[in-house]
């Protein structure tokens, strides 16, 4: 991957003269290059990572990966059935993957009964869709390369007999 995208992989906030710098570019070749990058789609966002579970107000969801197996249709294969489940607002990842199942679907819901009226009504009997299986996330340690909140170091429980 080019040196101006990995930059920017671990930290959005890094500005053109930082990057020039840690590059030896200049900052016009530097701003060239991130907006060339946006424009064609390889940028597509800059995001925050956030530790929800640090965040009060955010414990009122709840995420779960979603395994889908489906009936790959003649002419569009997985794309057509893919672009319909990522459509729904609930969906906020889908990946096409190999294994035992063809998508991996990440859906966020307010609870586990606003998660599992999705999978019942809408993404289980769309047509071509064969099985389904729920995993709920519990807790996240890391993500993105990055852990979220690091255990207390030499806290071990007294053991008594």
């Amino acid at each position: 991957m080019d040196e101006i995208l990995e930059i920017l992989t671990n930290d959005a906030r890094i500005t053109p003269e930082e990057i020039a710098k840690l590059t030896g570019k200049s900052v016009d070749a530097i701003k060239k290059a991130i907006k060339q990058y946006e424009k064609e789609g390889v940028i597509v966002k800059y995001k925050t990572l956030i530790n929800k579970d640090l965040v009060k107000d955010a414990n009122s969801f709840v995420r779960a990966l979603i395994e889908v197996s489906v009936a790959p249709q003649k002419d569009v294969g997985f794309e057509y059935l893919a672009e319909r489940i990522y459509s729904f607002p609930e969906v906020t990842s889908c990946y096409l993957v190999s294994g035992t199942y063809d998508l991996l679907v990440i859906v966020e819901g307010e609870n586990i009964q606003t998660v599992a009226n999705f999978i019942a009504s809408k993404l289980s009997p769309m047509e071509n869709v064969r099985g389904t299986t729920t995993h709920f996330l519990l807790k996240k340690y890391k993500e993105d390369g990055h852990i979220l909140k690091k255990a207390a170091q030499g806290k071990r429980l007294n053991i008594s007999y």
